[in-house]
């Protein structure tokens, strides 16, 4: 997903705090605690809290804290953490998905976002299988991620309403409310905002990844 998803300031200062402790909203949910799913995924990888702090670029402190439930990571921690467990972020909320059909009411969809809210994801489909459906907003004057980047995945978003620049290696394309664009998510990648007015979207993608 892009980053499209801690600090995301185009412009500002606010980048410096990208690694911060963000909000990640799990309310209503029926989810094991977040620090007991990564360390889960950890030692079911046989990675130790070094490795895992080696692989991520994190340090030990911080994932040993997320893990006991001390401290709730940013976006771009659970970016890291993921791709090094190779599992969607959203993976790392375990939850129950045995039916074959699934709703997702609108005030139970698990969020993640960044320190400063620039961008939240509200998480649309249910969390298995080779589709993820996301609901996302982005603030003025703000970006999805402090620098492009990229993932082995397909995805298409769509604006509904104010405007967004897709970022794709290198190349800017502008979408207005009704547009959407379609991007091989494995080239450097993110959404910004750099207008006046809050961007809403959906993002599809597939497979789930980071």
């Amino acid at each position: 997903m892009s980053e499209t998803f801690a600090g995301h300031r185009v412009n500002g200062a606010a980048q410096a705090g990208f690694c911060q402790d963000a909000i990640v909203g799990t309310d209503k949910i029926s989810a094991a605690p977040l620090g007991q799913r990564i360390r889960e995924l950890r030692s079911g990888r046989g990675l130790t809290l070094t490795a895992l702090a080696d692989e991520t670029g994190l340090s030990t402190g911080l994932i040993s804290q997320v893990e006991r439930g001390l401290s709730d990571p940013s976006l771009e921690t659970l970016r890291r953490i993921a791709k090094v467990l190779d599992v969607p972020i959203f993976n790392l909320f375990q939850q129950d998905t045995g039916s074959i059909v699934a709703v997702v009411r609108k005030d139970r969809r698990m969020q993640v976002s960044s320190p400063e809210h620039d961008i939240v994801y509200s998480r649309i489909s249910p969390g298995r299988g080779r589709l993820e459906v996301l609901h996302g907003h982005l603030k003025p004057r703000s970006a999805s991620a402090p620098e492009p980047w990229a993932h082995p995945s397909e995805e298409c978003v769509l604006v509904l309403s104010g405007a967004l620049v897709v970022e794709v290696a290198g190349a800017d394309y502008e979408l207005g409310e009704g547009d959407s664009c379609y991007l091989d998510s494995s080239l450097p990648h993110r959404y910004r905002n750099p207008y006046a007015r809050p961007a809403e979207f959906i993002v599809t993608v597939t497979p789930p990844s980071y």
